[in-house]
């Protein structure tokens, strides 16, 4: 047995000589494919957005509690409007406010004073026809069948352009009634609680039907303190209406005479209930 064909030499095989091969190079891509730059990549990745339903849910939130929150800013803004005023409107508007409370007052005192007379009276009968008797005086004044005169104002209002509408004089009603008015006048027409006012064809303001025009007269019984103020207030009737190129002058007087006079209507249906 040779050496070659030892036992220990018998499995033995050669392993074939190492041929060198040569490095791979990546394949080109395809003619369609484009390489994409890092920019296009993180463009490609945020759009189009995908969004889960937490995330929308969470979105949702987030805009309600924004919305509400704007709805509270605007509505302190609109709260603070008078943050703007100057400090004598600031303190003018607060005498008028004062001064309205005092007349509430007042008026609760006359009807508490009444309410003892009846009671304490020893001729009951004589002091609720004394009382009734006056509470048809103050309300014949109200329903403008009855004359009155007093301290008050006069609103005098000239438009040679033609630019005032009714809702600019139902403006100037409206805060002379809140300011303690008693009794208007406009011209020759009695204002009354169920007055209204419209627009007239060819200029002017129809009061419950009837045309007046220019210049438009208020006369009106109150106290004067309160009611020329209240038309002076910043951005109130009196700019308003010469904001219009219309002429306003405001006059205080002792003694108003309030003579238009409306007649005095039956109900149809209504009737008291007092037995």
């Amino acid at each position: 047995m040779s050496a070659d064909e030892k036992p220990e030499h018998r499995h033995r095989r050669e392993l074939p000589a190492e041929v060198p091969t040569a490095p791979q190079t990546p394949a080109p891509p395809a003619s369609g494919a484009q390489r994409l730059t890092g920019r296009q990549r993180l463009a490609k990745g945020l759009w189009p957005p995908r969004v889960t339903r937490p995330q929308l849910i969470v979105a949702l939130l987030l805009f309600v509690l924004g919305l509400g929150l704007a709805i509270q800013v605007r509505s302190n803004n609109d709260s603070s409007a008078l943050r703007g005023a100057r400090q004598e409107d600031l303190v003018r508007i607060l005498d008028e406010l004062d001064d309205r409370t005092q007349r509430l007052e007042e008026e609760k005192r006359s009807l508490e004073e009444q309410r003892a007379g009846l009671e304490n009276s020893s001729d009951q009968a004589e002091e609720a026809r004394k009382q009734t008797v006056e509470r048809e005086q103050q309300l014949g004044i109200l329903a403008g069948t009855v004359a009155a005169q007093g301290p008050g104002i006069t609103l005098a209002i000239e438009d040679k352009k033609g630019a005032i509408e009714a809702d600019m004089l139902l403006d100037a009603i409206q805060e002379l009634r809140a300011a303690g008015a008693e009794a208007i006048q406009i011209n020759d027409v009695r204002v009354v609680a169920g007055t209204h006012l419209s627009d007239a064809g060819g200029g002017g303001v129809r009061v419950d039907g009837r045309e007046v025009g220019e210049p438009y007269l208020f006369k009106v019984i109150g106290k004067p303190q309160d009611l020329e103020p209240a038309l002076n207030i910043p951005g109130g009737v009196v700019q308003t209406l010469e904001k219009e190129q219309a002429t306003v002058t405001v006059t205080r007087s002792e003694k108003i005479v309030v003579n238009a006079l409306r007649p005095a209507k039956r109900p149809d249906y209504a009737r008291s209930s007092s037995p």
